[in-house]
């Protein structure tokens, strides 16, 4: 076949008995993953951005704070009869509030303008970022496609709602978060300039906020891990249930298996409701903090007016900063519940990106002596499994050598198989092979794609005539099949003996496009003597190196050479 699929790795895993571990996501090691800024780059020019906005942004506040507080100061100091509205010449009272509101309009416009750019730069850095890890998890995949850690229905959730869930994080939380540096920062300093007392309350009180954030963090961390392996749960449950459905109609328990759904939908659903539980009520202690904090500030400050001891501009303009010094800070944590989602996907991302198996090295020269396969010592212990399900294996292949490898049922003939054509790297020993697009392989599953039988059969060579489609299907022991013949995903109205031929078919299309390696697992399978015959004969008149994995005597009868795999040790 053309491309090596993830199904026929799949296959093979389930037949030497590979444990299936779910990984669990690391966790994140403080307020941004720096996995997130090595691997985008989207990611620190929108970090250096977002500080530039933020401070701009503070500055903005402060000139908003100064000038309100100057105007409504300007009422109370204009004298009795005077005119506050228009300027009065050596009365030191503020201009026309024409000017007040140009001047407070300008600014407000800033910052909008400013909110709208970050808004902006951090929906850009989430689509870079999200497409970056997308396109990582799935090389990560077919690097190491029998990595059965992660299930096909949790890669599927993984690399879309989950990682769109970074949108979140990168909308809401990060622009926070750099907000919550520089505003306050700026703020303070100009409490500082304006009134020590005000500054010390600030100083002392700011602190606190982020004290009771880590505590709900903490919680909300792990409530929502817990959600999201719940949500996980529920995918992997949902994928299985569809692929067993026809099964489970035969044998009439189709009806019983929603009462589990039932079951798995209501887990997610009460986690998903304790998590927003969660994010509410922290709200609510961050809110009631933040409120408190400011409250001490205006009793001291209106306790000193009242004795005079600062003025009415001065204590307006301290009033109105010192929410804004303690509004990003506490908005951090608002937004956290926004970004827990995106961070717990983006976590898992890089357990499988990071998880993956390096690729087995292949040369594209030919094996020591002339073999087109050579292997020495192979020996591969799968992840989470206390045993190796092969070990101490090794022979070549020459060119033309038609080569049966058979042995008891999980010694291992499927891992030898799956490390030659490249789906998994062997812990010991190695592997030397023709590159891969001299490699035809036919797996005990092979995949299919939606469309005819011809569309199936050419994906071995593209530029296949029908006859040559045709030709084909008649030495893969299919001369009855119409290449005309509609297939469905997953090889839907194709029975599992036609599924293989077609396979085979592609396969031997592959070979004559110039293919010099054909590897199959158990090619024979389902056929009776007359097929099996004619598809031997098929497959040696390609005169191309073979590794076949079988337990039939018509195929160990017509082999070169026998190698028995013997299992485990």
């Amino acid at each position: 076949m053309g491309v090596p699929d993830i199904d026929n790795a799949r296959g093979g895993v389930q037949s030497d008995a590979v444990p299936s571990v779910a990984p669990a996501p690391a966790k994140a090691p403080g307020p941004i993953d720096p996995r997130l800024l090595r691997r985008g780059m989207a990611t620190r020019w929108y970090l250096a951005g977002g500080v530039l906005i933020g401070t701009v942004t503070a500055a903005l506040t402060v000139a908003q704070a100064w000038v309100l507080s100057r105007a409504i100061a300007g009422v109370f100091d204009a004298a009795p009869g005077v005119d506050y509205l228009t300027p009065v010449p050596g009365s030191g009272a503020w201009p026309a509030l024409g000017i007040v509101i140009a001047t407070l309009a300008a600014i407000f416009g800033g910052k909008a303008l400013l909110a709208w750019l970050n808004t902006l730069l951090a929906h850009r850095a989430a689509a870079a970022v999200k497409s970056r890890l997308r396109r990582d998890v799935v090389a990560a995949r077919l690097a190491s496609p029998l990595d059965d850690r992660t299930s096909s229905a949790g890669l599927v959730n993984l690399v879309t709602v989950g990682l769109d869930a970074l949108d979140g994080f990168y909308s809401k939380y990060l622009p926070q978060l750099l907000l919550a540096v520089t505003v306050p920062l700026v703020v303070g300093v100009a409490i500082l300039t304006a009134d020590l007392t005000s500054a010390i309350i600030v100083a002392l009180t700011i602190p606190l906020i982020p004290i009771f954030m880590a505590l709900v963090g903490w919680t909300t961390e792990a409530r929502t891990a817990k959600r999201w392996r719940t949500q996980q749960r529920l995918a992997r449950h949902f994928a299985d249930l569809v692929a067993g459905l026809p099964t489970l109609q035969v044998f009439g328990r189709a009806k019983a298996q929603a009462i589990g759904l039932r079951k798995t939908e209501d887990a997610h659903r009460s986690e998903t409701m304790g998590t927003l539980r969660i994010s509410f009520l922290s709200a609510l202690v961050l809110e009631v903090l933040a409120t408190l904090s400011v409250a001490v500030i205006a009793v001291t400050v209106g306790f000193r007016v009242v004795h005079h001891d600062i003025d009415l501009a001065t204590a307006l303009f301290v009033l109105i900063l010192a929410p804004e010094a303690f509004l990003p800070v506490r908005q951090v944590g608002v937004h956290y519940h926004d970004a827990a989602d995106g961070m717990a996907a983006a976590q898992q991302a890089f357990a499988v990106i990071e998880g993956a198996a390096a690729p087995v090295t292949k040369v594209s020269v030919g094996a020591p002596g002339g073999a087109v396969v050579a292997v020495r010592d192979l020996g591969h212990t799968y992840p989470g499994a206390s045993e190796p399900a092969v070990e101490g294996v090794s022979f070549d292949v020459a060119p033309g050598e038609f080569v049966v490898l058979t042995g008891p049922s999980g010694g291992g003939k499927t891992t030898v198989l799956n490390a030659l054509v490249g789906f998994l790297s062997p812990t010991t020993g190695s592997v030397t092979t023709p590159p891969g697009d001299a490699i035809a392989f036919v797996g005990q599953n092979p995949g299919m794609v939606a469309g005819t039988i011809a569309d199936n059969v050419r994906l071995g060579d593209p530029r296949a005539t029908d006859a040559a489609i045709a030709d084909a299907l008649a030495r893969a022991g299919a001369p009855d099949l119409d290449p005309r013949r509609p297939v469905g995903d997953d090889a839907e109205g194709l029975s599992a003996g036609e599924r293989r031929r077609v396979a085979t078919a592609r396969a031997l299309l592959r070979i004559d496009a110039g293919a010099s390696l054909l590897l199959l697992d158990e090619p024979t399978a389902g056929l009776d003597a007359d097929a099996e015959a004619s598809l031997l004969r098929s497959l040696r008149g390609t005169g191309v190196a073979a590794v076949v994995v079988s337990h039939r005597p018509a195929v160990l009868a017509e082999a070169d050479r026998v190698v028995t795999i013997g299992g485990r040790r």
